[in-house]
């Protein structure tokens, strides 16, 4: 039977798909705080309670591509 790793936290891979430009600029640091510098740029973060609420703040600037429970 298999079991999960706990030591391997489950990740997320973010894309930024909309400009924040006359975003609000709380907006703005949002984005900048999930680590995006450009526009399509793709990152993998930690699925962790932060991450996600940070991602539900801005949904219409990003896009979840995949999260770390797609692969159980």
């Amino acid at each position: 039977m298999a079991t999960q790793n706990s030591s391997v936290p489950a990740m997320l891979t973010l894309q930024y798909v909309v400009s924040c430009i006359g975003s609000n600029k709380k907006h703005k640091l949002l984005i900048r705080g999930l680590g995006f510098r450009k526009l399509n740029q793709v990152v993998i973060r930690p699925d962790t309670p932060e991450i996600r609420g940070m991602v539900a703040k801005i949904p219409h600037l990003v896009k979840i591509i995949s999260s770390g429970q797609d692969n159980v």
